[in-house]
């Protein structure tokens, strides 16, 4: 396949933006992605000092995505309309603001609705920066400004729990628990982060004033190129992709993975605190583990497998070695539990890096594009059944066993689904980049 050649000045005016916004952009996703899942470290006091059962923390934990699923569209076209450095700033505010209110919670209907509303003001925010990418970059660099932010998310599921252990250790100073510290100082930080935005992003490229008036004409240039290629793509209703059978299929197979990725993320910090005897920064270390081993399995996978003809057989393995994670997670000791979910967050991460190409090239082109993103939306329910199912089977059986179990069942089916999905030849790369990106993130891991 020939390469892309990029003029020399649109070139000096992608590495500017990628120097100048990327930074904050990447340090804003960090921050997402710890306030979304550090409510995974808390479970035990939410029980103790609010009666929060697992059952509710479960439903609690998932409702985050009903409220980020249902105002996901409506954020994006708002970000259109007031630019993304006034939305993007608006919502890392407002999920700032909702993390600190969850440090006065007093009852289980205050966890509910805070959950909500952190998915309610969130929504939109991975998505609007992919969306903010379109409007700056042509389609030959997003895939470059998309792997690196993608950075970001890989990096938070590494820092969060160290980060918020050590906050957990301030359980006592000034009359607090630990976990209301933990949600007040995260919280803060959102906020103060978020009006650093304020001041470093640019909505439009004409109001850059670090590019000349020749980098600006040429990326705009680029950008309209493919504005109108893009304009020009067929229009498919949403209601004949969920019933057109390749996305069906691979909407099902994502739903699977969602199942994993998020009950891990959210059930993790519960099941190393098995082991007994470890402070609250002990088990944020530990937590980590799992997330380290699982990104240095994601960019060897990928760098071998980035120019293979059909990524399904490797698909599979991945959600193979997931299954026999989550399964192993129920013998054992405790210690042994730990390294077989980190076997299954290897599995998952591995698996979420091959699916998107293969989705892409498994789909008809005039579907391709809206059809990523109704796996991407539906699957994503995921996230809310996974660890509201993990808390009810914990309470009612006194185990997660019955929980790992069904992760365990729900990979073997993905790989059924692997197995079915046709492949139709088609380049897994180049403007899917942004897809890959989004499904990395979604999986959670």
């Amino acid at each position: 396949m020939s390469q892309v050649v990029i003029p020399e000045v649109e070139r000096q005016a992608v590495g500017k933006f990628l120097r100048r916004m990327l930074p904050i952009l990447v340090l804003m996703l960090l921050i997402n992605q710890m306030d979304r899942t550090n409510v995974g470290f808390v479970q035990d006091e939410l029980r103790a000092d609010v009666g929060v059962s697992a059952t509710a923390y479960g439903l609690g934990a998932g409702l985050f995505f009903i409220g980020y699923a249902l105002f996901e569209v409506p954020s994006n076209m708002l970000l259109e309309r007031f630019g993304a450095r006034v939305w993007l700033t608006r919502i890392m505010i407002t999920w700032g603001a909702v993390i600190v209110a969850m440090c006065f919670i007093h009852n289980v209907w205050m966890f509910y609705g805070l959950r909500f509303l952190l998915g309610v003001a969130e929504a939109g925010f991975f998505p609007g920066v992919l969306l903010y990418f379109t409007q700056w970059l042509p389609d030959s660099s997003r895939g470059r400004a998309s792997a690196i932010f993608l950075g970001g998310s890989a990096t938070a599921y590494i820092v969060t729990g160290p980060i918020t252990g050590a906050l957990l250790e301030l359980d006592g100073v000034g009359g607090f628990a630990g976990w209301r510290w933990m949600f007040a100082l995260e919280g803060l930080l959102s906020i103060v982060v978020g009006f650093i935005a304020g001041f470093f992003l640019v909505s439009r490229i004409e109001d850059a004033r670090w590019l000349t008036r020749e980098e600006k004409d040429a990326l705009r240039a680029a950008v309209s190129r493919d504005e109108e290629a893009r304009s020009r793509a067929p229009k498919v209703s949403r209601l004949k992709l969920i019933i057109h059978p390749q996305v069906a299929l691979l909407t099902t197979v994502f739903f699977a993975m969602a199942l994993t990725g998020y009950a891990i993320t959210f059930w993790l910090p519960s099941l190393v605190s098995e082991i007994g005897g470890l402070s609250p920064f002990q088990v944020g270390l530990l937590s980590a583990i799992p997330w380290i081993c699982a990104v240095i399995a994601m960019y060897t996978v990928s760098h071998f497998t980035d120019g293979a003809p059909d990524r399904r057989p490797y698909l599979a393995i991945a959600l193979v070695l997931s299954a026999i994670g989550t399964f192993l997670a129920t013998l054992g000791s405790p210690w042994f539990g730990l390294a077989a979910i980190t076997l299954a967050a290897v599995g998952g991460k591995v698996a979420a890096t091959l699916f998107w190409p293969m989705a892409q090239s498994g789909l008809d082109l005039k579907v391709a594009a809206p059809g990523l993103a109704v796996v991407n939306s539906i699957g994503n329910l995921g996230g809310f059944v996974s660890p509201t199912l993990f808390g009810y089977l914990k309470d009612t059986t006194g185990s997660t066993n019955g929980g790992l179990y069904t992760l365990s069942t729900a990979s073997v089916l993905a790989v059924i689904g692997v197995a079915l999905i046709r492949r139709n030849g088609g380049s897994a790369t180049g403007s899917g980049t942004p897809s890959v990106a989004k499904g990395q993130v979604a999986t959670g891991g």
